[in-house]
């Protein structure tokens, strides 16, 4: 997957879609105050505050007060080297053939070292059982290929593995011989790529280097998140952006090399 934050308007359609798709409960007010959040993407703000002008006093900056803004989506880096595989005590979260980072609900124990030992912060902790069993009606709106997560569970971005083995099935179908016909470049599309209305994000085969996403990967200002901490993530997100002339983008975060 690759995201060029050229793009990005920060609308968070791709935060509603990855909510409907993955059955992703709705935890209200008063639990996204106290920090449990249940999102699997995120999307970060950072902000350019431009240089002072010689017009302007020393207490004064006016592009503080319309400073522009700059979005930046965050949903789980599929690390090669994952360091949240190395602290479950249970195997609850496992590396794929594929190099996702899959996770079996049903061996998780709720320890949380996953999350602590996340360096994206992309994990998501089911304090309570936000998911109610009961009311049939709520039953109706679920997506039936995702597991429906309970109390002391985590869970976080999967790239929408049931579309991808959805794909991968139709392609065994399609085959001749016995033999698979292969994936096509742009056939598996994402909650948050379909969503997305400025295409900003791009899912696809990137040991094709023919591939909508090689290419995206390929320009020059590619920013590989925080890949400083050697966890090898496996998204990338462009930034081609002009730098203004401070050069810089502050939100509380390091900035993008």
């Amino acid at each position: 997957m690759a995201i060029d934050t050229t793009k990005c308007n920060g609308c968070n359609a791709c935060v509603v879609a990855c909510q409907s798709e993955n059955n992703i409960p709705v935890v209200g007010k008063d639990q996204v105050m106290r920090g449990r959040e249940m999102h699997w993407i995120r999307i970060d703000r950072y902000y350019d505050t431009g240089l002072k002008t010689q017009e302007d006093t020393p207490a004064e900056n006016p592009a503080l007060a319309n400073p522009q803004t700059f979005f930046q989506p965050v949903p789980c880096q599929q690390c090669e080297n994952a360091p949240c595989e190395q602290v479950c005590p249970v195997g609850a979260t496992v590396h794929s053939a594929e190099g996702l980072n899959d996770m079996v609900y049903n061996r998780c124990i709720g320890t949380r070292y996953c999350s602590n030992n996340c360096p994206y912060k992309v994990r998501r902790f089911n304090f309570l059982r936000f998911q109610d069993w009961e009311t049939p009606s709520l039953k109706l709106m679920r997506n039936p290929e995702v597991t429906i997560r309970s109390r002391g569970v985590m869970e976080k971005c999967t790239y929408c593995v049931q579309r991808i083995n959805n794909v991968r099935i139709t392609a065994e179908k399609e085959g001749e011989n016995g033999a698979s016909r292969g994936i096509r470049d742009g056939e598996i599309v994402t909650a948050c790529e379909q969503a997305c209305p400025s295409e900003a994000i791009v899912f696809g085969d990137a040991n094709n280097p023919n591939s909508r996403v090689s290419k995206l990967r390929a320009q020059t200002a590619e920013l590989q998140f925080a890949g400083r901490v050697e966890c090898a993530p496996a998204d990338d997100l462009p930034w081609r952006r002009a730098q203004s002339a401070s050069g810089s983008c502050r939100a509380g975060k390091e900035e993008p090399a």
